[in-house]
């Protein structure tokens, strides 16, 4: 009973926390409030017995990540105006074909997950090294290396947009 009921707090708190994320004026508190969901979601995994993802989750999504999203927010300035001019040079049918192209993968990823056989079990427990291991580059390699290819495209489309000039 009271395993219930500490999920379903920290499962309130999270859901909770991912509104005050999005909706959140000031950009600086988002942040923290995002900082606040992904400990949440480490307790979580500390409550489901799971302590390799636990540390993980703090380790590169509360540690890392956030500290990313913080020097983002500190450079960019926000409250600029948009600017006035249009570029000519600018290549829409590029983007429109690399968004489609992003879409027919995420297809294929949905395809693959419904036809592709379920993984078996190891000797190790659910949520230790050995299994998400196995589990990552065994099972789901492809979507693995596809959600590599979108974090490498959204890196450099940061940078384009940090960079002033080309």
């Amino acid at each position: 009973m009271g395993e219930a009921i500490a999920f379903y707090s920290l499962a309130a708190a999270i859901l909770v926390l991912a509104v005050l994320v999005v909706t959140a004026r000031n950009t600086v508190h988002s942040v923290l409030f995002l900082v606040l969901n992904f400990l949440a979601v480490a307790a979580l995994y500390v409550m489901l017995q799971a302590p390799f993802l636990a540390v993980i989750q703090v380790l590169v999504y509360a540690g890392g990540i956030v500290v990313l999203y913080l020097f983002v927010v500190m450079l960019v300035s926000l409250k600029a105006k948009p600017e006035a001019h249009q570029d000519k040079n600018r290549q829409t049918w590029l983007g429109t074909g690399l968004a489609v192209a992003v879409l027919v993968e995420l297809a294929a990823i949905m395809i693959w997950s419904v036809w592709a056989p379920q993984a078996g079990h190891l000797a190790g427990g659910i949520g230790t090294v050995e299994h998400i291991g196995m589990t990552l580059y065994a099972d789901y390699l492809i979507p693995f290396e596809v959600a590599s290819m979108l974090l490498l495209v959204a890196m450099v489309g940061a940078i384009v947009l940090a960079k002033r000039e080309l």
